[in-house]
């Protein structure tokens, strides 16, 4: 199992390198040609959200992605440490809102882009997770 490691500071430009990045690591570790756009998108929207929520939240630490290939997967982790509201609690403001719509609608674009996501949120920060199957490796002829 092979990782590449990516951490970036909270602004939006490094959201194309970590794209760039995103979609050469996906090529090398065997996802389908036709997918790697899908990839692109996804990992942009999910960095881009992770910057929005660093930015609007104050936290200067650095945005978090992990590029993890498996025997037949491969993962993208995209991770933030902005704290999250606790499912239930009604402290945001009007403010907020907007903010957790366009989380929503972030949230709504990569799982569309991409059929098994998981995502997690906790005072700590949150945590997206984006899988795609892997083509075993071609075997030369000879």
């Amino acid at each position: 199992m092979a990782t590449v490691e990516l951490r970036f500071s909270a602004l939006p430009e490094h959201v194309r390198t970590a794209r760039l990045v995103a979609a050469a690591v996906a090529r090398r570790a065997g996802v389908d040609e036709a997918v790697l756009d899908e990839v692109r998108l996804a990992v942009g929207e999910a960095c881009s959200r992770a910057v929005g929520l660093h930015q609007n939240s104050g936290v200067t630490a650095p945005v978090k992605v992990a590029l993890i290939e498996e025997e037949k997967q491969f993962s993208i982790e995209v991770g933030d440490e902005a704290p999250h509201a606790v499912p239930g609690s009604d402290t945001r403001a009007q403010d907020g809102d907007v903010e957790a719509e366009e989380d929503e609608m972030g949230l709504a674009v990569i799982s569309g882009l991409v059929d098994d996501v998981e995502v997690t949120t906790g005072q700590d920060g949150g945590l997206i997770r984006m899988t795609w199957p892997t083509a075993p490796p071609a075997t030369a002829l000879l």
